[in-house]
């Protein structure tokens, strides 16, 4: 145990306490909640020039919110953005803008997310409860380090044309002030160890710092598939990576370190193929799940058998939606305003949910985002107090329709899971492609046996009537399955190329892109009938 990084486990629970209690509190009275952080964005930014433009000062009720303030996307708030960037002061919100943050999804053009301290605090009263659950449910975690994954800086000239910051150095940089200080202290991978940008170099420093930390206790990432990416480069990179840990060393020289003997004799006893014996005390490892996620989680499963696969909250750069608590799943009450528009197009408060029922996430936020369409699509699943619990389901615009057969995210998740519930596919994506005057759909997939996957794929994929109308009518043909090798690395480096940050890409289970065969790595013959041999089902 490192008394250092428990005082500061502790400390930053502690801080997280009253967070938490209200949290608790508004569990139960969420219409309630909701309405008063409303009124108290309206009022605090009705001088802005977006507020006098939309008449917030008179706004008294949530239903002439609906009828003054149109449902909106990025390109309603780009020109008021571009104002920011020249440096003109109350655009959006009273509070001053002190970052632009690039974003972007799986598609669509690179976003800048005005960043303010009223935002921040809305992060913070969902992370705090999250935080504080956690280390409720897992004690242990308190007595050792995390590796909180720290996306790289992304290059951009954008900062250069600029009047506002654009991007942090850090990820930690979202908590702020003390806050950040006590995460720091608890980071088993420091964040100046990972200025690097080139994947090579930032793969190995993680894996160093990671093996040199015997007693990591927590993994927090956002795709699933990363811990896998990870250890798969640990064979390769074995033994310069004991040696460095024993003397000291880094072979990319990011930082002077203690040499650390001990340890990289206890890892020579050790198979770099089986990770789960390389960090005996590591309790969660918390990640997307749900939705397009929830076939790489299977795998990670499969990676760390004795260890919990938290299914993280669902957060975006522009907001937080809802957090992992009491085993559940609840909308952040505390953090912005939400609507959710249900399958008639009709936007509603969080107060007229139905169970089971699905909806597309509408927030309002102390960024200065107001009814905008975050695109994501949640089911309700349950209730904790009077707050409903949300399950990620995909991306709401994400539907591929090459001849009006309409496969949205959602249906496509659902199919992958059914075709693969006895196997644990590392990487699976399903992408449409123009083939013989007509088209076809294909699964780029990782890390099954062969078998009958396109026919049986097909006949999940029937049970859209306009999927099979446009195969019937021979506008479709058959899909195939094309056996990959690197299939979430190469997904990744596909919009890191373009300009996107890592952490900004959200796992996916369809792609509108074609070429995809040009981005990943074919699997070999004899590859794939040495891995078959050790294949079992999950």
């Amino acid at each position: 145990m490192r008394i250092g990084v428990s005082i500061a486990n502790l400390a930053w629970g502690i801080s997280n306490l009253p967070a938490c209690r209200r949290f608790q509190r508004a569990l139960n009275r969420p219409l309630e909640t909701q309405l008063l952080r409303l009124k108290a964005l309206l009022q605090k930014n009705a001088q802005t020039a977006f507020g006098k433009a939309l008449g917030f000062e008179s706004i008294s009720s949530y239903e002439e919110f609906t009828r003054r303030v149109p449902l909106t996307n990025y390109d309603t708030f780009k020109p008021w953005i571009d104002r920011i960037r020249e440096g003109e002061p109350s655009v959006l919100t009273a509070d001053r803008v002190t970052h632009l943050i690039p974003t972007s999804g799986s598609s669509g053009a690179r976003k800048l997310i005005p960043f303010t301290t009223d935002l921040q605090r809305e992060f913070h009263a969902a992370i705090a409860p999250w935080l504080v659950d956690l280390q409720r449910s897992f004690p242990k975690l308190i007595g050792g380090p995390a590796y909180w994954s720290i996306t790289p800086p992304a290059t951009s000239a954008e900062s250069e044309i600029s009047a506002v910051p654009v991007g942090f150095d850090s990820d930690c940089a979202y908590l702020g002030g003390a806050r950040e200080t006590l995460v720091k202290a608890t980071l088993a991978v420091p964040p100046e160890a990972l200025r690097s940008i080139e994947p090579e170099h930032y793969r190995y420093c993680t894996l160093l710092h990671l093996l040199r930390c015997r007693d990591l206790r927590l993994i927090s990432v956002w795709h699933p598939s990363l811990p896998g990416l990870l250890m798969d480069a640990l064979p390769e990179h074995w033994e310069r990576l004991l040696a460095d840990i024993a003397h000291g060393t880094d072979q990319f020289g990011a930082l002077a370190m203690r040499p650390l003997p001990r340890r990289a004799r206890e890892l020579e006893s050790l198979d770099p193929r089986e990770p789960s014996a390389l960090w005996p005390h590591l309790s969660v490892i918390s990640c997307w799940a749900d939705g397009p996620a929830a076939l790489a989680a299977r795998e990670l499963r499969r990676l760390f058998p004795k260890t919990v696969i938290q299914s993280k909250g669902l957060l975006a750069t522009e907001g937080v939606v809802t957090l992992p608590f009491a085993s559940g799943h609840p909308l952040a009450v505390c953090s912005h305003f939400y609507e959710f528009i249900d399958d008639s197009g009709r936007a509603t408060p969080c107060d007229a949910l139905k169970a089971g029922a699905e909806y597309e996430v509408v927030i309002t936020t102390g960024g200065g985002l107001y009814r905008y369409r975050l695109g994501d699509r949640v089911r309700v699943t349950g209730r904790l107090g009077r707050t409903p619990s949300l399950q990620f389901l995909g991306r709401a615009g994400n539907v591929s329709d090459l001849f009006g057969e309409k496969l949205s995210e959602t249906f496509v998740a659902e199919a992958l899971r059914e075709l693969f519930a006895e196997y644990s596919p590392r990487f699976a994506l399903l992408a449409p492609e123009r083939w013989l005057h007509a088209g076809r759909y294909t699964l780029y997939v990782e890390g099954i046996p062969e078998g009958p996957w396109a026919e049986r794929l097909d006949r999940i994929l029937r049970r859209n009537p306009h999927y099979a109308c446009c195969r019937d009518l021979g506008q479709l043909h058959l899909p195939r399955v094309v056996f990959v090798t690197n299939g979430h690395g190469a997904f990744m480096k596909r919009f890191i190329d373009a300009g996107r940050k890592a952490g900004d890409i959200k796992p996916a289970a369809l792609s509108c892109l074609c070429d995809w065969e040009e981005h990943f790595s074919l699997e070999s013959m004899p590859d794939r009938a040495r891995r078959e041999n050790a294949t079992t089902a999950f």
